[in-house]
């Protein structure tokens, strides 16, 4: 698939459960509005109406479903956001923050969940129209470092042996992509937030 062009700038926040993405994306939001950035920031899944129903299908810790349907309900989560939040906000010049992205369905659904990794790349590529990341900070801790674990959600209930596959595929994922950069987060969150602040200053995306 060609790589689609855009005139603004693409940054994906990942990390596995509760190590502190949501903080430190809010305080990044903080940092935008105060300094006048224009940003846009969505989540995976969702952003639209219909990827926040199926995001609600995918937390709902009572329904029982097939590894395979769980990926696809996510790239069609993906598609929806995609082309009807992300490409217009790049298309406008727009800086875009999105929590979680592709790493996180490679991430959880091939290493953790064991579907075939060619695969899921390839419905990634699919999702996304080939849009260009320009970074992604993976918030390097193990899984629940920063927080506990929900009451009712399918994927931070899938068990612990999951979520070290997941941490450990992230690792795999960062090995090869230069886009990639592991934040550690644990510790002080505005030392974390001022180091995030210092790499998109030294990547020249703000």
């Amino acid at each position: 698939m060609t790589e689609y062009r855009h005139n603004g700038k693409l940054i994906t926040f990942e990390g596995c459960e509760g190590v502190g993405k949501s903080t430190q994306i809010r305080l990044l939001g903080e940092y935008f509005e105060q300094r006048g950035i224009d940003a846009l920031f969505t989540r995976e899944p969702g952003g639209t109406e219909v990827s926040e129903r199926i995001r609600e299908l995918l937390k709902d810790d009572d329904l029982d479903m097939c590894a395979e349907t769980e990926l696809l309900l996510f790239e069609a989560a993906r598609y929806e956001n995609t082309r009807r939040i992300i490409i217009p906000a790049l298309e406008a010049g727009k800086i875009v923050v999105v929590d979680r992205y592709i790493d996180s369905t490679t991430a959880y659904q091939s290493f953790g969940r064991g579907l075939d990794r060619e695969t899921v790349e390839k419905l990634n590529r699919y999702a996304t129209a080939g849009v260009k990341i320009d970074l992604t900070v993976f918030l390097d801790a193990p899984p629940f470092a920063n927080t506990t674990r929900g009451a009712d959600d399918r994927m931070e209930n899938a068990g612990a042996e999951f979520h070290d596959r997941v941490y450990e595929g992230y690792g795999k994922i960062g090995e090869d992509e230069e886009r990639f950069v592991f934040v550690p987060t644990l510790g002080d969150k505005y030392a974390t937030n001022a180091r995030i602040i210092k790499l998109l200053e030294d990547r020249g995306i703000i």
